[in-house]
């Protein structure tokens, strides 16, 4: 039961962090960020959110940076929307997955085409 707890709640933490991402914040280091997944500890004290980031490493960075620095206001946010007894501490990661599944998808393109000549 716990684990539906968790998982529910991890859902309800991703959609309202995409919300105030792409909404509220104004940091011009904060380009085009996808919230792809949220993972809560057991104990919904810690939720390790992956996040895509269309760019450059360095964008990626300076994404990562400007999301660092937005911390605190993007938990009270969270705490405020959601009635939780502890308000989550945020752990920002980037999520890779988009990036490996374009060069998977460029590879097996590649041996398609040499297969054919």
């Amino acid at each position: 039961m716990a684990r539906i707890r968790v998982s529910r709640v991890g859902e309800q933490v991703k959609k309202e962090l995409s919300q105030i991402i792409q909404q509220e914040i104004k940091d011009p280091r904060i380009g085009f960020v996808t919230v792809t997944a949220v993972e809560m500890s057991g104990d919904l004290q810690v939720a390790k959110v992956y996040i895509s980031v269309m760019g450059s490493a360095d964008q990626k960075s300076q994404t990562l940076s400007g999301l660092e620095k937005a911390k605190g206001y993007i938990r009270s946010e969270v705490g405020r929307r959601i009635k939780l007894r502890h308000v989550p501490e945020l752990v920002f990661v980037i999520d890779n997955s988009l990036d490996r599944e374009e060069h998977i998808s460029r590879l097996l393109t590649e041996v398609n085409s040499q297969e054919k000549e």
